[in-house]
């Protein structure tokens, strides 16, 4: 019989989050071993549980929610999210601006596939959440990843953006606060990243699912803000991790800017949304309630808070390991630490973790995952509470110590 093979639109696609380290963890799994699976910031298993509101309102709505909404979303949830980009400083969002969808990562696909013809080069950050680049990919778009600098705090080395535009490039994607490294782009970064934009006519695509996770004295700023009305700029976010709800996929993407020069791509836009019916709409009635009521996030992310005590426990710890660095996070779930190549010279990072699995049953990913250059670093996600955590990185510690 003829073999059936996958797509060829899939040849250069990866998304070694759930790759073969989690195919290599199950299997260790079915031996009866137990995991801790630290490569996904997936907060539900480590304890962490939505707002009692949110499951009350979605529960009351469950009968209003058993058919198709309107495929951009249901009303009170799209005017929730512009009501709140409101009072962000985005005075004239309104409710035909926001599209609901099932999660962030539905809406980066979505987006794509609308705007990206064969041949577009997107610019995509190094290191990158990796669905970008493969959604690039996946609509016939060759992504183009300009570098973020360890040295400076993670923050994007805005002369090498410059120089990787060509004739080619159609946009520009921004993740902030950062995932994988836990950076949070000052004003001047984020002002210096849309000026780009402007000046050589390219569309913004924010990724701001963290926005409300920040540590100590960070401040997250809204690309949207810096864009104005003449740059066309697309901010994604969602209650994925705020409203611990990932579950849930409940997500938007917030159209802003000079919307008159992109009514063309705003109804491919339309076509697709169409074309997958609507979003998840349970989860949509959960929106209104997260965005408008009390924002327990805020008791996780200072000091005393599980987000903001795992997250500072892990850098310390990690950096206290012989031939290992890692830039403080300012945000966001994870730590992206370097192994000094002098000390573990690796040549292939996602065999190192692998190795790192199978002796410590500790599952992270590498760092050329989410598209780093170099085989150095790995992502670490800071959801287990500080008992746990300082149990793991005290294996990974171990097994650091046998590679020395």
């Amino acid at each position: 019989m003829r073999q059936i093979r996958q797509s060829r639109k899939l040849h250069n696609v990866r998304y070694d989050v759930r790759g073969p380290i989690l195919v290599e963890a199950q299997r260790l799994e079915a031996e009866g071993h137990r995991i801790l699976k630290l490569n996904i910031g997936n907060p539900a298993p480590f304890g962490f549980e939505a707002p009692e509101a949110i499951l009350a309102d979605m529960h009351h709505h469950l009968h209003e929610a058993q058919g198709y909404s309107d495929s951009r979303g249901i009303y009170p949830a799209r005017t929730a999210v512009a009501q709140y980009y409101q009072q962000q400083g985005l005075r004239d969002a309104v409710v035909d601006d926001v599209f609901i969808g099932n999660g962030v990562s539905e809406l980066i696909s979505m987006v794509l596939q609308a705007f990206v013809d064969d041949g577009n080069e997107i610019l995509v950050p190094a290191p990158d959440y990796p669905l970008w680049t493969g959604a690039v990919t996946l609509s016939g778009g060759v992504p183009v990843h300009y570098e973020c600098d360890e040295a400076d705090g993670w923050n994007p080395d805005l002369a090498d953006v410059e120089a990787k535009i060509t004739e080619h490039t159609q946009a520009l994607v921004i993740i902030n606060p950062n995932n994988p490294t836990g950076a949070v782009y000052s004003r001047e970064v984020v002002e210096g990243l849309v000026d780009i934009a402007r000046r050589h006519e390219l569309v913004v695509f924010s990724d701001e699912i963290y926005e409300k996770i920040l540590f100590e004295d960070a401040v997250h700023h809204h690309a949207a803000l810096a864009a104005g009305d003449d740059v066309l700029c697309l901010t994604f976010s969602g209650l994925s991790k705020a409203y611990r709800v990932c579950g849930y996929r409940a997500g938007w993407v917030l159209i802003s800017g000079p919307q008159e020069v992109a009514t063309d791509f705003i109804e491919g836009l339309t076509l697709i949304a169409n074309m997958r019916m609507c979003a998840n709409v349970p989860a949509q009635h959960a929106i209104q309630t997260a965005l408008g009521g009390y924002q327990s996030i805020e008791e996780l992310i200072v000091p005393g808070g599980r987000f903001y005590e795992q997250s500072m426990l892990a850098d310390r710890m990690l950096n206290e390991i012989p031939g290992v660095s890692s830039v403080r996070p300012r945000g966001a779930l994870y730590c992206f630490p370097r192994l000094d190549p002098e000390v573990y010279p690796i040549e292939d990072d996602e065999a190192f973790v692998i190795e790192l699995l199978r002796a410590k049953k500790i599952l992270v990913t590498h760092g050329t995952g989410f598209n780093w250059v170099r085989p150095d670093h790995f992502r670490l996600v800071t959801l287990p509470d500080v008992g746990v955590l300082e149990e793991a990185i005290g294996r990974i510690a171990d097994f650091l110590a046998g590679r020395r």
